[in-house]
Formats: C-alpha cells, structure tokens, sequence
C-alpha cells in the first residue's frame, strides 16, 4: 500500500509542467502625461507614478535616451502597456550616462545633463515657451497705471470664474448706487 501511494505520488510529479508562465496580456496602451520632477547639479531626475510598477519584470520597464528626448514603455501592469515619450528637452542630456530605476510605484528617470552645472528652469523647450507666454509683460516706458489695467485685462480674458467675480460685483455696485447706498 505504502508503494502504491509512493508510485502515484512520482506519476502526480511527473505530470506537473515544469514551469508556469503567466501570459503576457497587453490588451491597450496607455499614455502618461503626468510626472514631477527636480533637478541638480548632475541630472534632472522625471519622476512617473505607476501603481504596482515595482513588482513587473524589470525587462518589462524598457527606456530609450537621446540626446534631446527620452521615451520610456511599460509592459503588461495590469494587463496594460504604459508609455511617455518626452521629446524636445530643453538642453541636451548624455545618453550614456542617463538611466532609469524602479522605485515602489515609481519610475525615476536620471537625465544626466551633458553640461554639469547648467540651470534648467523647465524640462522641455515647449514647458518653457508656454510659462514664459503667460508671464505679463512689463514695459517701464509707459504710464504704470496703463501696465496694471493691462495685467487686470489679462487676467479677466483668461480666467472664467475671475470673469464672474468681477461682474458680480460691478453689478451688485451698481444696484448699490442705483437704490442710493453708497456704503462700501
């Protein structure tokens, strides 16, 4: 009796697969847009919030550096791709000596800066064209109160709720002075 068990126990053994190899499922790509990141003497370090990335295959976290762009995939979190492509950095990076590493639920991206030392204000040329349109203009040859309305303009054309404010209250003043209570 104790053969016959030992015997069904080899044949269970034999029978089993010799390893068992999760499928790889990517059903669809995700893009990321949203990353922080900082900046020192040596690197600007990107950093990228997957949930879960720590516990992928590293092989699964594959990044390609050029000189003036990076693009990072993801393979198979969740049964999904995860991809960022950040093209036109705003000053060249050494593609030797960039690279990636795996934190839990985070992806670091080390730039190394190819000029040590360099100030970088924004990560990508496009980042620092859109900031630097949205800073008001200041012209010293002018009336000041001119630049002040100017600014004031500004931020009423951009801004909707801002829009709403301002009318609420110019209205609310001017019923204000209609009834005769001028009492601010």
């Amino acid at each position: 009796m104790q053969q016959k068990s030992q015997r069904k126990a080899e044949r269970l053994d034999s029978e089993k697969p010799a390893a068992v190899v999760a499928p790889i499922t990517t059903g669809c790509t995700v893009k990321i847009s949203n990353y922080g990141w900082d900046r020192s003497d040596k690197f600007v370090k990107i950093y990228i919030t997957l949930t879960g990335v720590h516990q992928v295959p590293t092989e699964n976290v594959q990044v390609h550096f050029t000189e003036r762009s990076f693009d990072l995939l993801v393979k198979n979190l969740n049964g999904k791709s995860y991809s960022m492509i950040v093209n036109n950095l705003l000053k060249p990076i050494s593609v030797e000596g960039s690279s990636k590493k795996v934190k839990t639920d985070t992806v670091l991206m080390l730039c190394r800066k190819k000029a040590e030392n360099t100030r970088w204000d924004y990560p990508t040329q496009v980042e620092k064209e859109c900031k630097e349109k949205e800073k008001p203009s200041y012209d010293n040859e002018t009336d000041p109160t001119k630049g002040l309305m100017n600014v004031l303009k500004k931020i009423y054309e951009d801004g909707d709720d801002m829009k709403r404010a301002i009318n609420k209250a110019w209205v609310e003043s001017r019923e204000k002075q209609a009834k005769g209570d001028t009492e601010f």
